[in-house]
Parts: C-alpha cells; sequence; structure tokens
C-alpha cells in the first residue's frame, strides 16, 4: 500500500467518536504536509501501527508486558519508512509475540490515535516526547499458538479475555481511550464476529 492509497484509506475510515474524529484529521494532515511523516527521523511525530489481536472467537486479545512503559499492552511499532501500515502491524506481531499463524480480519483499518510517548532511554540513548501517529488494525491468531517473548522490548507474552485485558493494563488513559474503545468496537460491531 502506498502513501496514496493510506491517506485514501484515513478519509474513508468512519471515526467511531470525537477522539477518532480528531486523530484523524491530525493524522490525515501530518501524512499530507510531513515528507518524512513515516520516519523516526521525524521527532516531533510518526506514523506507527498496532494490532487488536484476538482469537478466532473473538474471546481473548493477546498482549505483551512492555518494558519501556511497565504495562501490559497492544501490539505494534514503528512504521519506520513504510508506508504499508497493515503490513508493518502483522510483522510486529510475528516479531513481538513470536507466533507465525496471524492474519487480518480485514484490511480495513481498525481504529485510529494519536498517542503521546514519554521521553524514555532507548537502546542506551535519550528519546526525547513526541507523538505516535497510529493506525491500528484488528488481527486474529490462535490463542493455542506458542508466544514467546522478544527480550529487548517485552518480558511477557500472554492471552487476557477482553475484560482481563483491561483490567491488566496499568496505563490508565490508555485503558479509558484506547483498550476500552476497542473492546467496545468489537462487541458493536456485527462484521467483526465470527
Amino acid at each position: 500500500m502506498d502513501r496514496k492509497e493510506l491517506i485514501s484509506k484515513i478519509k474513508k475510515y468512519q471515526p467511531f467518536n470525537e477522539q477518532e474524529e480528531m486523530d484523524k484529521a491530525l493524522i490525515l494532515n501530518w501524512i499530507e504536509t510531513q515528507e518524512n511523516a513515516f520516519s523516526r527521523e521525524n521527532t516531533v511525530a510518526h506514523m506507527t501501527a498496532s494490532a487488536w489481536v484476538v482469537n478466532k472467537e473473538r474471546s481473548k486479545v493477546l498482549m505483551i508486558y512492555h518494558n519501556i512503559y511497565n504495562s501490559w499492552s497492544w501490539l505494534g511499532g514503528h512504521a519506520d519508512g513504510e508506508t504499508d501500515l497493515l503490513a508493518v502491524a502483522v510483522r510486529e506481531v510475528k516479531e513481538e509475540a513470536g507466533i507465525t499463524n496471524v492474519r487480518p480480519v480485514s484490511d480495513e483499518i481498525f481504529s485510529l490515535e494519536s498517542l503521546t510517548v514519554d521521553g524514555h532511554v532507548k537502546k542506551g540513548r535519550y528519546v526525547s516526547s513526541h507523538l505516535h501517529l497510529n493506525v491500528t488494525y484488528l488481527l486474529e491468531a490462535d490463542s493455542e499458538e506458542a508466544v514467546s517473548v522478544k527480550a529487548d522490548e517485552n518480558s511477557g507474552v500472554a492471552w487476557f479475555t477482553p475484560g482481563e485485558a483491561l483490567k491488566k493494563s496499568t496505563e490508565p488513559w490508555f485503558v479509558e481511550h484506547v483498550y476500552g474503545k476497542l473492546v467496545k468496537k468489537l462487541k458493536n460491531e456485527e462484521k467483526y464476529q465470527k
């Protein structure tokens, strides 16, 4: 997917709530005006892709224990120049959870977010506070497949019920504005049901 196709998909995306409506405008503006919007070299903000990974029955969600945030969280990562954010999301799930059997439920966008990232040290270097302009995709994986940690990024990989996932995360803003929204969307939208 090239940049134009991604812009088209974001423009067609129907926001779920006011947060997504505002973030959609912000993300579109950023992609359309910043040549390096998909690169970490843009230290103000850059594109990322996340995955809300569910099992076939939609009764479990895959989470990792993120080392930087010290919390259970969704999977995903930086675009690093790639404009096919669905491919980024799938790649990140495979890398972060050590699984191979993962597929998109749809190639459509599941959610949009502008996420603040506090300054932190990564690989011995300080990274200033910045924004992740994020596109989330709904992916499906086999909850019986063996998982493994990616030690430089996480120290746990586990499946939880959606309710447990909300309780396991220690990031209140994410629970209220992101994970809670994703759980509601999955319940409310028949097209995501199996």
